[in-house]
């Protein structure tokens, strides 16, 4: 089903019309901490979002995070049926929507900084209004319109809204239960992370890079740094040489990087340290460049180069704390941004594919289902509270500019999915 010029201009208008009630839910969103570690928020803000897509008959489910630090998943059925068997087939297609609640700024952070929702020309301010509050809201606009202008074409699905609450923390028990509640023969997992701003496009998501962490450790011995510094394994010269190692890992032509983020070690100065640790993170576009860098660092374990005067060698210990493996380019992401760029060039917008670092749901999913990501409005400094008199720093914001057009690009995506697909 295509949105004809006249089609287009009534959904437009209606669009305009209703911004303001748009960015009134935003504003309510964005006044609720919901930093991951406070599920108190994470999860009033879950309630809130539950009770504004009921108005649209959906069905909420709240599943608490494996891990209890955290606050609960959401899921949003439609119809309400679709609920209790989500994966039992009543004879419809389906199509999976996907947001998430938590942010990753602590309500501290947010009272320090004067990081709150206000909306400056253009620019709206505040945590999350593009990672990922915006892309919520932005779900709703397209659920709402066609909806409502497209009722019968609504109906012809059941609809699963998925909102993980520790996204920010890569708890990958979201992945497994919308796994468990999507179809396989789901039309497509539409992700609304927000989007590049650009000024002759919109970047959609079609690939991103698999993060893997690691602990290294160095164990040394403890001296006097006086009277025996000579009987010393220094533990933090040695982690120094094996961050050196892991840092040369780093390739920016096959992409895959390496960042040693965080350093403790020692005790008291007048000490040879015995102990020092670092953290690690790793990321890879290609799968096969990715378990190559594992490979690579995990070769480092029990590896020395430094020993004390007497030859007591350091050693190296190295553990994977945690992987996500990279979401490539796919045949069947391909398909769906082929539909959206065909949507575009109905409407006089150009899209373009993006290959984007940081990881989202769609890294948990693409294997079994088809994804396409950055389907939010745009912004940018995601994850940026801070802001400086001399504009060198400026907080997270999103565009209100881009709300009307990447969301008329939305629905009439969806509607070509659809129409394509049944």
């Amino acid at each position: 089903m295509q949105l004809d010029t006249f089609k287009a201009s009534i959904l437009i208008d209606y669009l305009s019309t209703h911004l303001f009630a748009y960015v009134n839910l935003l504003r309510q969103m964005v006044e609720i901490n919901s930093f991951t570690k406070n599920p108190q928020g994470v999860n009033q803000l879950g309630n809130l979002t539950a009770s504004v897509f009921n108005s649209l008959g959906f069905q909420p489910e709240f599943v608490q995070s494996i891990n209890s630090e955290y606050g609960r998943h959401l899921f949003l059925h439609y119809p309400s049926s679709s609920y209790s068997s989500p994966t039992q087939s009543n004879g419809k297609r389906s199509l999976s929507l996907v947001s998430h609640l938590d942010t990753v700024f602590s309500s501290e952070e947010e009272e320090t900084n004067e990081f709150f929702f206000r909306q400056v020309d253009e620019r709206i301010y505040g945590p999350g209004t593009v990672d990922i509050k915006g892309g919520t809201v932005m779900a709703y606009i397209v659920l709402d319109a066609i909806q409502r202008f497209y009722p019968h074409v609504f109906d012809q699905l059941n609809w699963l809204v998925c909102l993980d609450a520790s996204e920010e923390c890569s708890s990958e028990d979201f992945g497994v239960l919308c796994r468990e509640r999507i179809p396989a023969d789901v039309l497509a997992c539409l992700i609304f992370e927000g989007g590049t701003p650009s000024q002759s496009s919109y970047p959609i998501v079609t690939s991103r890079k698999g993060r893997a962490e690691y602990l290294v450790s160095a164990e040394g011995r403890g001296a006097h740094a006086g009277n025996y510094h000579k009987q010393g394994a220094n533990a933090i010269v040695q982690l120094a040489d094996i961050i050196k190692q892991i840092s040369s890992f780093t390739n920016y032509t096959q992409q895959i990087t390496f960042n040693v983020g965080v350093i403790h070690g020692g005790s008291v100065v007048n000490r040879v340290p015995h102990h020092a640790e670092a953290l690690v993170e790793m990321r890879a576009f290609s799968p096969d460049v990715f378990e190559s860098g594992i490979r690579k660092v995990l070769s480092l374990n029990g590896s020395t180069s430094i020993s004390s005067h007497d030859g007591f060698p350091c050693r190296v210990f190295v553990k994977l704390l945690s992987r996500t493996a990279p979401w490539p380019r796919n045949e069947r992401t391909d398909r769906i941004f082929g539909i959206w760029e065909h949507a575009a060039q109905a409407h006089g917008i150009k899209v373009i594919p993006e290959e984007r670092g940081g990881l989202s749901d769609g890294n948990l999913l693409w294997e079994y289902i088809p994804v396409l990501d950055g389907l939010g409005p745009s912004g940018t400094n995601a994850h940026c509270s801070e802001r400086s008199a001399d504009g060198s720093k400026d907080q997270e914001y999103a565009l209100l500019s881009s709300f009307v057009p990447k969301a008329l690009l939305n629905i009439s995506g969806v509607l070509r999915l659809i129409d394509t697909s049944l």
